[in-house]
């Protein structure tokens, strides 16, 4: 992932219930999706994204995304919060 360290150092919520409420309510400017999560839930939030109108960006492992993050355990999805 090439954003890695932009991604540590922006305001990040981390997880699918966070992620889908932050969509929701529009205070996301871009989602970070793991291609080797679950596709009931990759469908769901990228289906979301695509009707709010929010830039997502998949990334090949969730082990991956939660590195990028700066957690310590695999990561489905994250949502940078706009700022």
């Amino acid at each position: 992932m090439s954003n890695e360290k932009g991604l540590q150092d922006a305001h990040v919520k981390i997880g699918t219930k966070q992620t889908t409420r932050m969509v929701q309510t529009g205070m996301v400017s871009e989602v970070y999706v793991a291609e080797d999560s679950d596709p009931q839930l990759t469908s769901k939030i990228i289906a979301l994204c695509e009707q709010h109108n929010v830039k997502y960006t998949k990334v090949d492992t969730m082990k991956n995304l939660g590195k990028a993050c700066g957690i310590g355990v695999g990561a489905a999805m994250a949502a940078v919060v706009k700022s």
